[in-house]
Protein backbone atom coordinates (compact mmCIF):
# COMPACT_ATOMS: atom_id res chain seq x y z
CA UNK A 1 0.00 0.00 0.00
CA UNK A 2 1.44 3.38 -0.77
CA UNK A 3 0.44 5.81 1.36
CA UNK A 4 1.81 9.68 1.11
CA UNK A 5 2.71 11.63 3.50
CA UNK A 6 2.48 15.10 3.42
CA UNK A 7 5.18 17.16 4.56
CA UNK A 8 3.31 19.76 6.85
CA UNK A 9 5.52 22.51 6.18
CA UNK A 10 4.13 22.52 2.59
CA UNK A 11 0.74 23.36 3.59
CA UNK A 12 1.43 26.12 6.16
CA UNK A 13 3.16 28.72 3.43
CA UNK A 14 0.33 27.77 0.74
CA UNK A 15 -2.14 28.88 3.79
CA UNK A 16 -0.36 31.97 4.41
CA UNK A 17 0.14 32.88 0.73
CA UNK A 18 -3.90 32.95 0.71
CA UNK A 19 -3.97 35.08 3.72
CA UNK A 20 -1.18 37.49 2.13
CA UNK A 21 -3.49 38.30 -0.92
CA UNK A 22 -6.73 38.26 1.09
CA UNK A 23 -4.53 40.82 3.96
CA UNK A 24 -3.17 43.11 0.53
CA UNK A 25 -7.39 42.65 -1.07
CA UNK A 26 -8.12 44.18 2.08
CA UNK A 27 -6.25 47.13 2.57
CA UNK A 28 -6.06 47.86 -1.08
CA UNK A 29 -10.04 48.42 -0.53
CA UNK A 30 -9.82 50.22 2.52
CA UNK A 31 -6.99 52.37 1.08
CA UNK A 32 -9.79 52.95 -2.51
CA UNK A 33 -12.25 54.14 0.01
CA UNK A 34 -10.47 56.15 1.80
CA UNK A 35 -9.29 57.77 -1.16
CA UNK A 36 -13.17 58.01 -2.80
CA UNK A 37 -14.02 59.14 0.72
CA UNK A 38 -11.78 62.28 0.61
CA UNK A 39 -11.87 62.93 -2.87
CA UNK A 40 -15.94 63.41 -2.58
CA UNK A 41 -15.16 65.74 0.20
CA UNK A 42 -13.17 67.61 -1.51
CA UNK A 43 -15.24 68.07 -4.48
CA UNK A 44 -18.48 68.27 -2.23
CA UNK A 45 -16.51 71.28 -0.02
CA UNK A 46 -15.53 73.24 -3.04
CA UNK A 47 -19.12 73.32 -4.46
CA UNK A 48 -20.70 73.96 -1.21
CA UNK A 49 -17.73 77.01 -0.53
CA UNK A 50 -18.74 78.11 -4.44
CA UNK A 51 -22.36 79.07 -3.30
CA UNK A 52 -23.27 82.72 -2.46
CA UNK A 53 -22.79 83.32 0.98
CA UNK A 54 -25.39 84.86 2.90
CA UNK A 55 -25.49 89.01 3.49
CA UNK A 56 -24.25 90.56 5.50
CA UNK A 57 -27.18 91.81 8.13
CA UNK A 58 -27.16 95.62 7.41
CA UNK A 59 -26.64 97.41 10.47
CA UNK A 60 -29.46 100.13 11.62
CA UNK A 61 -28.23 103.74 10.88
CA UNK A 62 -26.91 106.04 13.82
CA UNK A 63 -29.12 108.63 14.28
CA UNK A 64 -26.75 112.40 15.50
CA UNK A 65 -28.53 114.82 16.69
CA UNK A 66 -27.52 117.97 16.60
CA UNK A 67 -28.41 121.26 18.86
CA UNK A 68 -31.22 123.25 18.27
CA UNK A 69 -30.06 126.26 16.30
CA UNK A 70 -31.99 130.01 16.06
CA UNK A 71 -31.55 131.86 13.07
CA UNK A 72 -32.65 135.10 11.96
CA UNK A 73 -35.07 134.88 8.75
CA UNK A 74 -34.90 137.63 5.83
CA UNK A 75 -38.28 139.06 5.30
CA UNK A 76 -39.63 141.71 2.60
CA UNK A 77 -41.70 143.20 5.19
CA UNK A 78 -39.23 144.88 7.89
CA UNK A 79 -40.43 142.59 10.60
CA UNK A 80 -38.12 140.45 12.47
CA UNK A 81 -38.46 136.43 11.86
CA UNK A 82 -36.73 133.73 13.09
CA UNK A 83 -36.83 130.26 12.88
CA UNK A 84 -35.46 127.67 15.87
CA UNK A 85 -35.08 124.29 14.34
CA UNK A 86 -33.59 120.93 15.80
CA UNK A 87 -31.61 118.75 13.44
CA UNK A 88 -31.32 115.08 13.79
CA UNK A 89 -28.78 113.44 11.27
CA UNK A 90 -28.98 109.87 9.70
CA UNK A 91 -25.48 108.09 9.31
CA UNK A 92 -24.66 104.68 8.31
CA UNK A 93 -22.09 104.27 10.89
CA UNK A 94 -19.94 105.79 14.02
CA UNK A 95 -17.40 106.80 11.53
CA UNK A 96 -19.03 109.16 9.89
CA UNK A 97 -20.79 110.90 13.22
CA UNK A 98 -17.14 110.45 14.82
CA UNK A 99 -15.93 112.77 11.08
CA UNK A 100 -19.00 115.34 11.60
CA UNK A 101 -18.22 115.95 15.33
CA UNK A 102 -14.42 116.45 14.54
CA UNK A 103 -15.74 119.19 12.37
CA UNK A 104 -18.92 120.33 14.50
CA UNK A 105 -17.82 124.08 14.03
CA UNK A 106 -17.76 124.14 10.71
CA UNK A 107 -20.61 122.03 9.92
CA UNK A 108 -22.99 124.48 12.62
CA UNK A 109 -21.68 127.44 10.91
CA UNK A 110 -22.67 126.07 7.77
CA UNK A 111 -25.85 125.57 8.55
CA UNK A 112 -26.54 128.16 10.13
CA UNK A 113 -25.81 130.50 6.76
CA UNK A 114 -27.87 128.32 4.92
CA UNK A 115 -31.01 128.88 6.55
CA UNK A 116 -30.14 132.67 7.52
CA UNK A 117 -31.21 132.80 3.65
CA UNK A 118 -34.43 131.49 4.20
CA UNK A 119 -37.68 133.46 4.37
CA UNK A 120 -40.64 132.69 6.31
CA UNK A 121 -43.08 132.34 3.53
CA UNK A 122 -40.69 129.40 1.67
CA UNK A 123 -40.43 127.28 4.37
CA UNK A 124 -43.81 126.91 5.80
CA UNK A 125 -45.28 124.73 4.09
CA UNK A 126 -44.17 120.51 3.88
CA UNK A 127 -42.46 121.42 0.48
CA UNK A 128 -40.60 124.28 1.32
CA UNK A 129 -38.89 122.14 4.69
CA UNK A 130 -38.18 119.46 2.48
CA UNK A 131 -35.85 121.81 0.13
CA UNK A 132 -33.66 123.17 3.11
CA UNK A 133 -33.42 119.36 4.02
CA UNK A 134 -31.47 118.18 1.39
CA UNK A 135 -29.86 121.22 1.32
CA UNK A 136 -28.63 120.79 4.60
CA UNK A 137 -27.40 117.39 3.80
CA UNK A 138 -25.41 118.48 0.85
CA UNK A 139 -24.20 121.40 3.53
CA UNK A 140 -22.95 118.97 6.02
CA UNK A 141 -21.70 116.55 3.80
CA UNK A 142 -18.91 119.45 2.62
CA UNK A 143 -18.34 120.73 5.89
CA UNK A 144 -17.26 117.93 7.08
CA UNK A 145 -15.57 115.99 4.59
CA UNK A 146 -12.25 116.13 4.13
CA UNK A 147 -9.95 114.41 0.84
CA UNK A 148 -9.34 111.70 2.63
CA UNK A 149 -12.50 110.89 4.46
CA UNK A 150 -15.33 111.63 2.85
CA UNK A 151 -18.51 111.99 4.50
CA UNK A 152 -22.15 110.79 3.91
CA UNK A 153 -25.35 111.80 5.40
CA UNK A 154 -28.18 109.84 4.38
CA UNK A 155 -30.81 112.07 5.46
CA UNK A 156 -31.69 115.44 7.99
CA UNK A 157 -34.55 114.76 9.97
CA UNK A 158 -36.15 117.78 11.49
CA UNK A 159 -36.80 117.55 15.31
CA UNK A 160 -38.01 121.01 16.06
CA UNK A 161 -39.07 123.51 13.41
CA UNK A 162 -40.60 126.78 14.51
CA UNK A 163 -41.03 129.90 12.27
CA UNK A 164 -42.35 133.10 14.29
Amino acid sequence: MATTTANPKDLAPAKGGKMKKMMIIAIGAIVLLGAGAGGAYFLLGKQASHAPAKPAPELPPVFFPLDSLTVNLQSDDGSMHYLRTGLTLKLKDEKIQAAITEHMPEVRSHVLLALSGKKPDDITSVEGKKQPAEELRKTVDAAASSADKPVHVEEVLFTEFVVQ
